[in-house]
């Protein structure tokens, strides 16, 4: 595409940027949103590759050069108005998002709020490793998304509580555990804390991806039973975590002492 006279017809904003949406060819889905310069529009159409532009780091970005999850660009649109680019793709890899999901858009708002809806598809560690230098606005954002989703589904799980204690013990798992009672739900936890001390005891024998992931799965399974337990008495995860929080910045021997006065 040697003419460029195209280029001159896009609406680039104050900043000389335009959004560009990348959306899946096949399916139809949204995958991302991103900004574009002129050279990074003239370049995707070149390469027929996804290049963008990081305002973060002021620089060209082709898509995939730290995680390998480029992106091959079928048809390129311009909106009505010109300042909207939209990109049919094909993304390599199935992931478009740094969190490690195939859609940026993996947040849905339901009657709680904004619920995550997709599964992380691949560790962003394994994806960027330690390479903080070369990509300090991906890990930055990994960092607050990270800590925001730990909050947000910590809540879910504390409202979900609430709802299952109102209904059918048939319909589900948690509704069943609070049918039955508080014994019930403290043998579940203490069946689940045996089982992470085996695990635990496991991992370090032999320090496998199996028994990494065996011990994250019973970890996981003794702290939804003891958020089950908090149901039971109707108190907020929230109040965990807050007590998680006050701690902070005090050694274990202060906080030990403190709690023994």
């Amino acid at each position: 595409m040697n003419n460029l006279q195209w280029l001159d017809e896009v609406k680039f904003n104050e900043q000389g940027l335009i959004p560009a949406i990348a959306q899946h060819h096949q399916t139809g889905r949204i995958l991302m949103v991103a900004w574009m310069n002129r050279e990074a529009l003239q370049l995707t159409a070149e390469k027929m590759r996804g290049v963008y532009f990081s305002r973060s780091r002021n620089k060209l970005w082709f898509k995939g050069e730290e995680s390998g999850h480029f992106q091959t660009v079928y048809e390129i649109r311009l909106d009505c108005d010109a300042d909207v680019i939209v990109l049919q793709i094909e993304q390599h890899g199935g992931i478009a998002c740094h969190t490690g999901r195939e859609s940026c858009f993996y947040r849905k708002l339901t009657a709680h709020g904004w619920e995550i809806v997709d599964a992380q598809l691949k560790d962003p560690q394994a994806i960027y490793g330690d390479n903080t230098s070369a990509n300090a606005h991906t890990i930055a954002m990994n960092a607050s998304n990270a800590q925001a989703e730990q909050v947000e589904v910590l809540g879910y799980l504390g409202k979900m509580m609430a709802e299952r204690k109102a209904t059918d013990p048939e319909s589900s798992y948690v509704a069943k555990l609070y049918h039955k009672g508080l014994n019930k739900i403290l043998e579940k936890i203490g069946e689940e804390s045996i089982e992470t001390i085996i695990a635990a005891k496991d991992f370090k024998a032999e320090a496998n991806e199996n028994h990494k992931n065996d011990l994250i799965y019973e970890v996981a399974d003794l702290w939804f039973h003891t958020i089950v337990m908090l149901g039971y008495f109707d108190l907020d995860v929230q109040l965990v975590l807050n007590e998680l929080a006050r701690r902070q910045g005090l050694s274990g021997l202060v906080e030990k002492a403190n709690r023994e006065h």
